[in-house]
Parts: C-alpha cells; structure tokens; sequence
C-alpha cells in the first residue's frame, strides 16, 4: 500500500474512499474494474508528493541560506 495513504492530512481521501469502495466488490476488484479509481488515486498521490518535493526543496534553500549567513558571522567574529 502507499505510505502517503497514513498521513492525517491527506488531500486523496475522495480517491481512496472510491477505491475502497469499488474493491468492497470482489468482481469489480478481481476483474479490473476499480483500474481507473487506483489510477485517479495514483496520480492524486503523485501530485501531492511532486508538490511536498517543491516545497522540501524551497525550505532547504532558505535553510541553507540561513546556514551560511549564521557561518559567515561566526567566522568574521
């Protein structure tokens, strides 16, 4: 299973909640008719992790910059 599917503040519940519903029926689930719930889920997933990235991304920048500033007037004292 995906680990996003644990976080509490997930933006997917509408896709997962589908899923789980159409695999509550075993003929739908075993004969692929859930596929297009799990590839609406996949890609709501895939988003979401694509945007966390970016925002990761920008706070090491700011990080970063800050790291060198505090090292820079550490070093000058």
């Amino acid at each position: 299973m995906h680990p996003q599917l644990d976080d509490k503040k997930l933006v997917c519940k509408d896709f997962i909640q589908a899923l789980e519903q159409c695999h509550s029926n075993s003929w739908a689930r075993l004969t692929g008719g859930c596929n297009k719930y799990k590839d609406a889920m996949n890609a709501c997933l895939h988003r979401e992790s694509t945007a966390r990235s970016a925002r990761n991304r920008e706070n090491a920048k700011e990080r970063k910059v800050k790291r060198e500033e505090a090292m820079k007037a550490f070093l000058q004292d």
